[in-house]
């Protein structure tokens, strides 16, 4: 290196050239035989411009720059150890944003692909509706022949006034109490499951209208334009489950 441009490295490196020194430096590359220069920032904020980059300055990150001052490859300094969680978490939701993505628009190509028109989803809704209150129907049907054979049984057990009731007797109307129990709870069960059916039909027509709107739109506005119509377009929601 010659004697000006080590007094111009040195001048640099106290941060008093800027843009005049970075050129005078561009231009003194070619003679040494330099093809690429370093740009790095020490501690106190102070740009560098260096042919070589110096033992202190390797963990502070730099560009490389051309003969031409033109930026060929950027190194970011090291993260820390907050940085790399920081990193990691993003990493994280930006990984379960696409999953939720790709899911939105699985569920949506499925909705298109399911019903062709509106009253093909009450169609399934009326089905799914029916399975569940044929359920409901039996389940009630049940409960009330054990609610007869318990009266009946309380009415015998009444019958025998002071009289020890057969253990058989109260084993039988212990097993019914709980079989009632037991259809209460299925019954309740079923009631809400029928509110579930109703809300997932809603949403899914709701959004098969958005969906079918879109694609309409988008067709239509291809065929004036005398182009082929597009894949149906498939946004993001949170109604499907």
């Amino acid at each position: 290196m010659t004697t000006g441009r080590k007094t111009a490295m040195a001048r640099w490196r106290s941060g008093t050239f800027g843009a005049l020194a970075f050129a005078a430096l561009v231009a003194l590359a070619p003679a040494a035989g330099a093809q690429k220069l370093y740009k790095w920032t020490d501690e106190k904020g102070v740009v560098h411009y260096t042919d070589k980059i110096p033992p202190e300055a390797l963990n502070k990150g730099n560009v490389v720059l051309d003969k031409n001052g033109v930026p060929i490859r950027r190194t970011d300094p090291p993260l820390s150890a907050e940085q790399r969680r920081a990193k990691a978490d993003e990493d994280a939701r930006q990984q379960q944003l696409a999953k939720d993505r790709e899911l939105v628009e699985r569920r949506d190509r499925a909705l298109l692909a399911t019903y062709t028109v509106e009253s093909e989803i009450d169609l399934a809704r009326n089905r799914a509706l029916s399975t569940i209150d044929a359920q409901v129907q039996s389940s009630t049907a049940y409960a009330g022949n054990l609610s007869k054979r318990k009266a009946e049984l309380e009415g015998k057990k009444a019958a025998l006034g002071d009289k020890p009731v057969p253990a058989v007797m109260e084993r039988e109307l212990a097993n019914i109490n709980t079989e009632l129990a037991k259809q209460a709870d299925l019954v309740a069960s079923k009631q809400r499951e029928i509110l579930a059916v109703n809300a997932k039909y809603d949403a899914d027509k709701k959004r098969w209208k958005e969906l079918r709107t879109a694609t309409e739109a988008q067709m239509n506005g291809k065929v004036r334009q005398g182009e082929p119509a597009a894949p149906s377009p498939v946004m993001p929601t949170t109604a499907q489950k």
